[in-house]
């Protein structure tokens, strides 16, 4: 007789357009995520007019937020009752006022004709707006992110579903660069207008995704609602500092987290410093450093297919080992660039795309081993708990790199652009600022995030071991 486990939703191969359903669900978070990372820090500095330290401020101000956002919809979302299941009301519901929020992130709205008095009106105003903005983000992304586990249980499918999510990412991100570089051109002489047109473009194409992921993956995630009906967890008796130490207590998910908080880090990190490097080192314009992170960006998307397939031979751990090694010797080289190196940009902007593509797929595709993990030890199923963290700990790690730009920026000596001037001449004390934030820095990081991966213990064959033991406890039903 078949194990009618083997029919199971979560054990049947996800078809194509399944897959492409889900990762739309990732096209409008990076569409938004994207712009936000480029270019709301030169954007409060260069057309908002506020000081760098008081602009970094702001996106750690709002991740504080989520500090306490991200783990609550994540729970809440574990615990959600509808005929939609648990994740899918969130992004249902909550996608147009995402939209609505990004759009409000990019008004330059007047206080006063006092310079000081109106600086702290629009760092107040960004404040909020960063708090929603965050907000209905978190609504949308993180029960999006933790359906992966409970689309299939496979652990190359998860790898496979990943990519999908991914290339969807990625070409989200590139798809606002490319808008991006045409809007610039609508008003070259205002740029106020210039992120008020970005804003409510991608504002619009970001929200309408999420729909058809919704529409796309639901009949497979109710399948897998059933499923989990009929095989209920234990009811959750501890509260929810005690789960905080569980998640904790499991060791591979602290080398998760610390693998994917040194990527992220490095990421944002880059990509944060990217337009100054590129304007104020190497002597080009806003669409050239648009450029760059399209060369990385395209770079990264392409290797995602590449480096699922090499994955699929060696496991996650050496892919992971392969791409940051390129990426660290990128980082390097950009710091070692001089003026009129173009050329030499373009190429360890490619390199690194060959890293940053494994900083997206493959933390991603570790998290639901650990949550099969835990489900082992604990008899709890808590994806919305596991992604909440993970989602938190992108949010941070974006938040503290451009933080961290910031500081080091206006302690640096660099010199803000008034509204409608022309950029001011750096001082060389903010050029090495710039230099060292481009290329040392993030290296060490990454460094790091190898050690972390060196260690980590799920390999292929731990996972299956935990697989069927978790099937033999239901066979048990314990």
């Amino acid at each position: 007789m078949n194990n009618p486990d083997s029919e199971s939703p979560n054990s049947r191969p996800l078809s194509f357009w399944t897959k492409m359903a889900y990762g739309a669900g990732d096209l409008g978070p990076a569409i938004t995520a994207n712009i936000v990372v480029v270019f709301l820090l030169v954007f409060f500095t260069n057309v908002a007019g506020l000081d760098p330290g008081l602009a970094g401020s702001i996106l750690l101000i709002g991740k504080i937020w989520d500090a306490i956002n991200d783990p609550m919809v994540g729970a809440l979302s574990d615990r959600t009752q509808s005929k939609w299941g648990r994740r899918l009301p969130w992004m249902l519901w909550g996608a147009v006022p995402f939209g609505i929020f990004f759009f409000l992130q990019w008004v330059v709205p007047q206080f006063s004709d006092n310079p000081s008095t109106n600086q702290w009106g629009l760092f107040g105003y960004y404040i909020v707006i960063s708090i929603f903005s965050n907000a209905f983000y978190t609504v949308v992304n993180l029960p999006y992110t933790a359906l992966t586990p409970e689309l299939t249980q496979n652990y190359d499918e998860r790898t496979s579903l990943n990519s999908f999510r991914f290339a969807f990412s990625i070409s989200g991100s590139i798809l606002s660069l490319i808008i991006a570089l045409i809007l610039f051109g609508v008003f070259p002489n205002d740029p106020i207008k210039q992120y008020l047109l970005i804003g409510g473009v991608c504002a619009v194409i970001s929200v309408l995704p999420l729909y058809w992921c919704v529409f796309g993956i639901r009949h497979r995630v109710l399948e897998g609602e059933a499923r989990r009906q009929a095989n209920p967890s234990p009811p959750q008796t501890m509260t929810y500092l005690e789960q905080l130490k569980v998640a904790f207590r499991n060791r591979p998910f602290l080398y998760v987290v610390g693998i994917y908080l040194c990527s992220w880090l490095a990421v944002q990190n880059t990509v944060a410093i990217i337009p100054y490097f590129v304007q104020n080192w190497m002597g080009l314009t806003a669409q050239d450093f648009t450029k760059v992170v399209i060369a990385v960006q395209v770079t990264g998307l392409v290797m995602l297919f590449v480096w699922t397939a090499v994955s699929k031979r060696v496991g996650k751990k050496a892919v992971y080992f392969m791409g940051m090694s390129l990426w660290v010797i990128a980082q390097i080289g950009l710091f070692l660039l001089q003026p009129g190196q173009v050329v030499w940009m373009y190429v360890l902007a490619v390199m690194a795309g060959f890293g940053v593509s494994t900083a997206y797929l493959v933390p991603w595709s570790m998290i639901p081993d650990v949550i099969e993990l835990d489900e082992l030890n604990t008899g709890q199923r808590r994806e919305g708990l596991f992604y909440g963290y993970m989602v938190l700990l992108q949010k941070v790690a974006l938040a503290i790199g451009v933080f961290l730009v910031g500081q080091a920026l206006q302690v640096s000596g660099f010199l803000k652009t008034a509204a409608g001037q022309p950029s001011p001449t750096q001082p060389d004390s903010a050029l090495l600022a710039i230099r060292l934030m481009i290329g040392p820095i993030p290296a060490v990081v990454l460094l790091i995030g190898l050690v972390l991966a060196y260690f980590y213990p799920i390999t292929r064959e731990v996972h299956a071991e935990i697989l069927l033991k978790l099937e033999e406890r239901k066979r048990q039903g314990v």
